[in-house]
């Protein structure tokens, strides 16, 4: 069969890197501008790629805008490839929902300037989440390109057998579930076919070259030859080169082409001899050192806010937004994907990452802040609209009430302490007469909490004092106003999707609701679930009252030194670890009552300034960081460390506050958590996925840093017990199989250099000021892994509450104004969405992209089928099976009692549609 050469030219766009952004956009306009001139002038330019995502082009119109038509014709004659996504993403650092908004908005914006592409691509990804096979394949793609994450072996080399190893640079790739998409591994990478020589006894030797490392590892008679690089300008002159290899080379088929070529080509030589790699390729099988798993932990800053902003998006806005349609209120599309694109401008690998300049990520603070304003004023206007229509009129009794509603926008039922202002009063005339001395007249009356049915719930009742607000009515100038405002703090209880009412009213002289606790013990929190004592090294250990284990010495902190960069942590060469272990610390309980125990501990640890002088002048070499020799300076500054456990009433888990004043440079910071369970294997949240893994590295690893990345949390269970350690935003841990089988999360690491192809200094990653971290520890019982998983997804997000009666105040005149009762039609409490399935995760719950139906999304996170069952409620018309475009499927029924029963296989995404 003859050999047939694919040549397609590209350049590997990142949007920001080692310049900002604006000056990469630069560049971009000159070379679109080239593409633009060659496409029009040159019959024989086969095309170029841009690089598989849409914001290319919309970077370069927003500057060129009188350039959309020639852009458009284009992408519709194929000279221009985009799409199908809307940025290059970094998939483990990133949420599966956010993942598919970025292929849902690619694909509909490629759609737009005329054609999507068909190949899910990721040339330079940090290795590769094991779902993308899956979602991929539900939104239609015909293969997958990768350039990370697989060991290719080569047809005269024995395979292993290993999960993450391959023959071939052509493969098959499988997802957990079992789905399969043809894979192709840049088993040379990217650039394979960068700059053809036009003289000829040039492209003689360089033809010779190429195509025998192509050969070396190709499946088929289709080789493939990427013809760019990072940020590679234009070859103007490819077209000519490809003239003079098909005159050297007259046996060998020479192709300017593109993706589908080459894809329809490749699959028409699949054949059974193809490996199989399944799962998350994350290189197991190499020396662990090129899937960069560091990057998790560089600026962490960031990847808080990332987390706060998805968690806005995903679990907030859009079921709030989704919710309040049903009830008559217009979905806001735009606002909300306007939101989305300022949040995934920060998730190209590159920048979501931490690995660019100081320059990009703080421009990533900007973006993060404007994307989570928005979703926050979504997610506010749908609870004001939503609480106004429940009916609190129904409240039982007579007297005068301050009636609130408490929301719950997870796919889990939650009791959790919320602290609510509400007002008492407002005086809207603060600029006829003095409205703060009016508000300021009003007593504080002795109050009661109580929930729908009028019984009492215990809570603590504060005067909050006076402050200044506004109303901003859709038909009328703002109208400013003085409220007396009263601080409720609670424990709530709320049904998954929906919420519950609660109400203050006058209570006797004598009622006091708030009891009295024992400040006696100030080391111990305890509830019906846990008992954890504080040691007086500030590490703590949890009693399981429902099996009885006690988890000893965890919550310790390590400090070690990094000599690494932005990409890697290296730890110094004398290995100087510092820990708590031991330090006496300063313990106090702040806070004990029917509800809740508080208890702060705090810890001066002495840590050197930095890394030692020597290591200077090697980041300026630019010695390879795997091969530098320093230590740590002897110079010791103070980091203060605070650390706030908490344990509610019903708390499943303990939750913890850290806060770390960093005056430090070149170090890490991690908490440890020795389990002491007996096992070899861990589980670790990932994308769509819990993903099971090894605890030891294979023997090929010798990155002598052994992190992994997780997204809301890593847990590890034997035979009877396990502990799940959840998170926010802490995307780094390592379990640490010779100490107690510990899980170690990263909270802080700073570095002074980017690193990669240079020396780019980076202050500002020495992360130097003062961050708070938060994360939960969860004992659980064997058997009960799928509860544990739903609390660690739980505590992604809080419980909030809106009061009722007061957003219609504008309609009155301007004076004093009291809570109103709203007669409502919606009952007292109600979930929106109820359903049941051992280990299955609700992810979205959303309208449609330009669709009117609703779409709800699970995953099944077990390693076998599970029957996901939901009940049909009111507002659901007819729901049917989709995917993750959000196509159309199968109509579903229900049985005799209205409750819609579907096996979902093991790791299955499933997406539902539902007419309203």
């Amino acid at each position: 069969m003859k050999t047939t050469v694919h040549i397609i030219s590209h350049s590997h766009w990142d949007r920001e890197w080692y310049q900002s952004f604006e000056k990469h956009r630069m560049k971009l306009i000159e070379l679109v501008d080239n593409i633009l001139e060659k496409a029009e002038n040159d019959p024989e330019f086969g095309g170029f790629f841009l690089d598989g995502q849409t914001i290319a082009l919309d970077d370069y119109l927003e500057v060129r805008p009188e350039k959309r038509e020639q852009v458009e014709k284009c992408v519709r004659e194929g000279k221009i490839q985009t799409g199908p996504w809307y940025i290059l993403q970094d998939e483990f650092l990133t949420s599966g929902e956010a993942c598919v908004r970025n292929l849902q908005v690619g694909m509909q914006e490629a759609a737009r300037y005329g054609a999507i592409g068909n190949v899910g691509y990721f040339p330079d990804a940090f290795g590769n989440a094991g779902q993308m096979p899956q979602v991929l394949k539900q939104a239609g793609m015909d293969a997958v390109v990768f350039g990370r994450g697989v060991k290719p072996i080569g047809p005269n080399n024995e395979v292993t057998g290993g999960q993450y190893e391959s023959t071939y640079s052509e493969m098959m790739w499988a997802s957990p579930d079992g789905t399969k998409l043809p894979g192709i591994l840049f088993a040379n990478w990217y650039n394979n076919g960068v700059e053809v020589p036009v003289d000829e006894a040039e492209a003689k030797v360089y033809w010779d070259k190429k195509l025998a490392d192509a050969r070396r590892f190709a499946a088929t008679h289709q080789l493939l030859m990427m013809n760019g690089c990072d940020h590679q300008p234009l070859q103007k002159d490819i077209t000519e080169a490809i003239r003079v290899a098909r005159k050297l080379y007259p046996d060998i088929e020479f192709i300017h082409s593109d993706f589908k070529t080459y894809v329809k080509a490749m699959e028409k030589e699949i054949s059974e001899n193809f490996s199989t790699v399944k799962g998350e390729l994350t290189s197991q099988e190499t020396d662990g050192r090129w899937t960069l798993a560091n990057t998790a932990s560089s600026w962490m800053g960031l990847k808080v806010d990332n987390r706060a902003g998805e968690t806005a998006l995903e679990r907030k806005a859009e079921p709030a937004a989704a919710m309040a349609e049903v009830l008559g209120k217009a979905y806001p599309e735009d606002q909300m994907i306007y939101s989305w694109k300022k949040l995934m401008q920060n998730h190209p690998h590159d920048s979501i990452c931490g690995c660019s300049v100081d320059e990009v990520n703080e421009e990533m603070k900007t973006r993060f802040a404007k994307s989570r304003q928005v979703a926050d004023a979504i997610y506010d206007e749908s609870v004001e609209y939503l609480t106004d229509q429940v009916n609190t009129a129904a409240l039982p009794g007579n007297s005068e009430k301050i009636p609130f509603v408490v929301w719950n926008t997870s796919g889990t039922a939650k009791k959790q302490v919320i602290a609510k202002e509400l007002h008492l009063f407002r005086d809207y005339n603060l600029f006829v007469w003095d409205g703060y001395e009016a508000a300021e007249a009003v007593e504080m009356p002795n109050l009661v909490l109580r929930d729908a049915n009028g019984n009492a719930v215990p809570a603590k009742i504060e005067n909050a004092g006076i402050s200044f607000g506004y109303d901003l009515p859709d038909d009328r100038f703002r109208q400013p106003y003085m409220a007396k405002k009263v601080l409720v703090t609670f424990e709530a209880e709320v049904p998954a999707m929906g919420y519950a009412t609660y109400y203050l009213e006058q209570a006797e002289p004598d009622q006091n609701q708030e009891t009295s606790a024992d400040f006696a013990n100030e080391r111990v929190l305890e509830n019906e679930n846990l008992k954890v004592t504080v040691n007086e090294d500030g590490s703590y250990q949890i009693l399981n009252k429902e099996t009885g284990r006690t988890y000893e010495n965890l919550g310790f902190y390590e400090d070690t030194g990094d000599m690494g960069n932005e990409y890697i942590y290296i730890q110094d060469s004398g290995k100087q670890t510092i820990t708590t272990k031991g330090m006496k610390a300063e313990i106090h309980c702040v806070e004990k009552n029917a509800f809740r125990t508080v208890v702060e501990i705090c810890h001066e640890m002495m840590v050197p300034s930095g890394m030692g002088e020597e290591l200077q002048r090697q980041r300026e070499m630019c010695i390879d960081p795997y091969t530098r020799v320093a230590n740590r300076s002897k110079e010791l500054v103070p980091m203060e460390v605070k650390t706030v456990l908490t344990l509610e009433k019903s708390g499943k888990g303990l939750h913890v506050a850290t806060t770390i004043c960093n005056q430090a440079k070149d170090h890490r910071v991690r908490v440890v958590m020795p389990t002491g369970l007996n096992t070899s294997t861990h589980l670790a949240d990932s994308a769509f996925e819990v993903v099971k893994r090894n605890n030891r590295h294979n023997d090929t690893w010798t990155n002598p840093c052994g992190c992994e990345r997780q997204q809301c949390f890593a847990a590890m269970e034997d035979e009877t017990n396990g502990l799940l350690v959840a998170n926010r935003g802490l995307y780094e841990y390592e379990v640490l199989a010779d100490e107690e089988n510990a899980i170690a999360v990263t909270l802080l690491r700073s570095v002074a250099e980017m690193g990669d192809w240079g020396y780019f200094p980076t202050p500002k990653a020495q992360q130097i000021g003062t961050f708070t971290l938060e994360f939960e520890v969860v004992p659980y019982a064997a058997g009960k892994t799928g509860e544990a998983f739903a609390e660690g997804y739980a505590f992604q997000q809080d419980l909030t509450a809106a009061q009722t009666g007061l957003s219609k105040a504008w309609l009155r005149k301007p004076g004093q104004v009291k809570p109103e009762l709203v007669s409502g039609e919606m009952p007292l409490e109600m979930s929106f969405l109820r359903f049941e399935g051992e280990g299955i995760h609700l992810t979205a719950f959303k309208k449609g992209l330009e669709k009117n139906d609703l779409f709800v999304r699970f995953v099944n996170n077990m390693p076998q089928d599970e029957v996901l069952s939901f009940r049909k409620e009111s507002w659901m018309k007819e729901v049917y099976r989709s995917n993750v475009v959000e196509e159309k499927g199968e109509v579903l029924c229900t049985d005799e009692n209205g409750v819609y029963h579907v096996t979902l296989r093991e790791f299955e995404i499933a997406t539902f549609g539902v007419v309203k």
